[in-house]
């Protein structure tokens, strides 16, 4: 029993973990995982996000935001991209964490 329970802790916790999202900003669109726009207008946007300042607060796919120093410490890769077409989703960043969230749904899978 005890066994059974620690696998599915284990588990649990390598779920969590590959949702969260920690993002590096990539020089190269050929690096990036994702491709995003960012817009001048909220309603424009496919995601609303925050930057957390604590990698603890970074969320499960919900627009919280924590930047890595460093690539390999990165969930997703991303790059920001001159021009709309270019990008696989368009983000607006918000100034408080209750704004950040999904506008467009059926982008969600490209954070996944």
């Amino acid at each position: 029993m005890k066994v059974i329970l620690l696998s599915l802790i284990f588990l649990f916790s390598l779920t969590t973990a590959t949702q969260a999202q920690k993002v590096f900003a990539v020089e190269y669109s050929n690096q990036a995982d994702v491709k995003v726009f960012v817009v001048k207008y909220e309603n424009q946007a496919d995601l609303k996000v925050f930057k957390e300042k604590y990698e603890n607060q970074a969320g499960d796919n919900d627009g919280k935001w924590f930047f890595v120093k460093y690539s390999n410490q990165a969930d997703k890769k991303i790059y920001f991209v001159d021009y709309e077409n270019q990008a696989d989703v368009k983000i607006y960043f918000v100034q408080y964490e209750n704004q950040a969230g999904w506008r467009n749904q059926s982008k969600r899978h490209y954070f996944y």
